[in-house]
């Protein structure tokens, strides 16, 4: 009699946490992405363009750049945004793996594979690697100098800056005028994933001195620049948030 009931005893324990498995797998499949992001980061206005793009629901957190989320650090120790933890775990840490990942999922529209398959062609993903290569060198080292080298003699410092600017300009810019003439986008008639992840950087290098900037000629370049800036994708990606808290981010037609 004793062992029967210890029988049924385990038995019902064992019902009772495949209950409990089974409903934390289903609050698991419920849960939206959680993105950590930073508002004026270009690597995480890509992240954020791709899933607007594809009209992924998703949460974001905002960081403090100098209190950065534990819970992020740990999932990525890289310890940089953008960071996107998926329902089942998985963290994707590279902002081109969450615009792929975004804009090739099964249920996405025809207009985000689209957009995606107008970045892998040769030249698109050329222009790609000069951006986040040599570009972002340059850039980095013109926009905040100080960070890189301790240069007392003001002249000097001007002269390291004017250099990493115009290696800026032949690095990127002049490639990206050459390509534009051709096509009002770098993958074609419609904003693509390249122009996704390499505007951002773009409109950061002329915010450094936009007078200067306005003076290359570089028409192409501006006037694709100004329609990125001025779409409504990028306003919607440009949301400012709350910092520090987890926050359904709002998707248009959602």
């Amino acid at each position: 009699m004793i062992r029967d009931i210890r029988i049924v005893r385990h038995l019902e324990l064992m019902r009772q946490e495949s209950h409990e498995q089974s409903q934390l797998s289903h609050n698991m499949a419920l849960s939206p992405p959680l993105l950590y992001t930073y508002r004026r980061c270009p690597y995480a206005m890509r992240a954020r363009m791709a899933l607007l793009l594809a009209r992924v629901s998703f949460d974001a957190w905002e960081i403090v750049l100098r209190n950065k989320p534990e819970a992020m650090v740990l999932a990525s120790p890289k310890a940089t945004v953008p960071v996107l933890i998926l329902a089942d775990g998985a963290v994707l840490e590279q902002s081109w793996d969450i615009v792929k990942w975004a804009l090739t999922q099964p249920g996405a529209s025809a207009e985000a594979h689209a957009c995606w398959h107008s970045a892998l062609n040769s030249d698109s993903q050329q222009l790609l690697l000069l951006n986040d290569g040599a570009f972002k060198y340059h850039l980095d080292r013109y926009k905040y100098p100080e960070r890189f080298e301790t240069i007392e003699h003001p002249d000097r410092a001007r002269q390291l800056k004017e250099t990493h600017r115009e290696q800026a300009v032949v690095s990127l810019l002049e490639p990206l005028e050459q390509r534009l003439r051709e096509r009002p986008f770098l993958g074609g008639a419609q904003l693509g994933a390249a122009d996704i992840g390499i505007f951002p950087f773009v409109r950061q290098f002329a915010a450094v001195d936009p007078a200067w900037f306005e003076t290359l000629p570089l028409d192409h370049v501006k006037q694709w620049l100004a329609q990125c800036v001025g779409s409504a994708l990028f306003a919607a990606a440009m949301q400012k948030l709350p910092s520090n808290i987890r926050t359904p981010y709002p998707v248009a037609g959602q």
